[in-house]
């Protein structure tokens, strides 16, 4: 068992670009990179069409008459 004070060994994955455009090189990303997260498909629809997580959608309503 490794020394329970020794510094940690996790490495991020390699990353493109710099600055602002950096982000994960998806060619050295796999299975064992990322979270579980199985609600995140309903989520980005919910996000998408506006209505917040756990409210129902209800119908738009008009706008008031000028």
């Amino acid at each position: 068992m490794p020394h329970p004070r020794k510094p940690g060994t996790a490495h991020p994955p390699p990353t493109l670009g710099e600055g602002c455009t950096s982000r994960y090189d998806p060619d050295a990303l796999s299975e064992e990179d990322g979270t579980e997260f199985p609600g995140a498909a309903e989520l980005w629809s919910q996000l998408q069409e506006g209505t917040p997580a756990g409210e129902p959608e209800r119908a738009q309503e008009s706008p008031a008459p000028q």
